[in-house]
């Protein structure tokens, strides 16, 4: 799950992380009150949406732009007349843009130095680490691949979390000293501690500034957090912005479904994830492409598997759908009948093939031939990706 940058704000405030004043508006007249609020020579006004490089993008409507510096706050309101409830198109939303529906309104900050901050889990070592740079405001795969030795990595002990001798290290190494060594130290031990609290897997700020004046702050924040966590986290639950997301893949998690929607044109419904990633492999070297990961997991209902089949069918460019069940936990005859009852909800009239193989099996490839729906049985799971993208291409 990610959240918003005002919200990360929001929680900035809540664990004492310094960070500049602002204030979220979802529309002219409050980003305008908001401005008013501030009193700052200097505003930003900046566009909340689920993806990077807003400075850069450009509006489906033509403006140019998703973070803009005001002086005044009629400027703010003009310019939040121009940017909410419309398409911004940046390098990372993809043609389709994302939609506008929040800005945020924050004190602009001068800046003497950037520098990069971020905690995130490092599977190696089963552990948090700490990745910093002097080399703040750029991407930091771009810093790893040219300048490398600008990067500083630190594990912490899960334990005995940041001690303080690491918040001084990384702070020396970012060339803070004096009164900045003790902000920094402060900063950073509160950012894990929100790293922890939160459950998150990755806080990352980018960039860290430097003010002329003296102040260390978290300028811009990027969240992210283990969806097996949330259960424990309802206040981070109540600012998922499901508006951001892929409906339907949001369709998917209210049946508790894993799916990921992909650029093909042949479904995979599977249970199991080694299984779905194999599944979406043998599509592709048979010549196919798939339109999604979806996996039902090991024990799904006949409910699942029909809600599953809609969701699938709910994507246009799906032109053959492709089943393909090991029944270990699962019944193949459960998974049988939610396909039966699905294609007939659905009026289901594109290319099906269902292999399957497992606990009931039997019982399962009875419940389909006698369905009298027109789909293809495969014996193996390379006959299947074989089938599908033959009657695909022959569709």
């Amino acid at each position: 799950m990610n959240i918003h940058e005002y919200q990360a704000r929001e929680l900035f405030q809540k664990f004492g992380v310094a960070s500049q004043k602002g204030k979220s508006a979802f529309t002219p007249q409050e980003a305008e009150q908001a401005a008013i609020a501030l009193g700052a020579d200097q505003i930003v006004v900046k566009a909340q949406i689920h993806a990077g490089g807003r400075g850069k993008g450009t509006f489906k409507n033509g403006f140019k732009g998703g973070v803009h510096l005001c002086k005044t706050p009629a400027e703010v309101r003009h310019l939040a007349e121009q940017m909410l409830g419309q398409t911004l198109v940046t390098h990372q939303t993809g043609p389709e843009g994302r939609v506008v529906n929040t800005l945020l309104v924050a004190e602009a900050v001068d800046i003497s130095r950037e520098l990069y901050f971020a905690i995130l889990f490092d599977r190696a070592s089963s552990a948090p680490m700490i990745i910093a740079s002097t080399e703040g405001g750029m991407d930091i795969e771009a810093v790893a691949e040219h300048s490398p030795e600008k990067i500083l990595r630190i594990t912490i002990d899960p334990l005995l979390g940041i001690q303080p001798y690491q918040t001084r290290k990384i702070a020396a190494a970012l060339g803070l000293r004096g009164p900045l060594m003790t902000q920094a130290s402060k900063l950073f031990t509160a950012l894990y501690r929100t790293y922890i609290e939160s459950d998150c897997t990755l806080v990352e700020i980018n960039p860290l500034v430097v003010t002329p004046d003296g102040r260390l702050l978290a300028l811009d924040a990027k969240f992210n957090f283990d969806d097996n966590a949330l259960y424990r986290q309802p206040a981070i639950v109540a600012m998922r912005d499901i508006a951001e997301e892929d409906p339907r893949e949001v369709a998917a998690s209210e049946f508790n479904l894993n799916y990921i929607g992909l650029d093909g044109n042949i479904a995979c419904l599977v249970n199991g994830a080694g299984l779905a990633m194999a599944t979406m492999d043998i599509i592709q070297h048979s010549g196919g492409s798939p339109a999604n990961f979806l996996d039902v997991g090991g024990g799904a209902t006949k409910e699942q598997v029909s809600a599953a089949f809609k969701i699938i069918l709910g994507d246009k460019a799906v032109k053959g759908i492709m089943v393909n069940i090991f029944g270990g936990i699962m019944d193949c005859n459960v998974i049988a009948h939610g396909i039966v009852d699905a294609a007939r909800e659905t009026g289901l009239n594109l290319p099906l093939v269902v292999r399957l193989e497992g606990n009931n099996v039997e019982a399962g490839k009875k419940t389909l031939a006698e369905s009298g729906l027109p789909l293809l049985s495969a014996s193996s799971m390379a006959d299947a990706a074989a089938k599908i993208v033959a009657a695909v291409k022959a569709a």
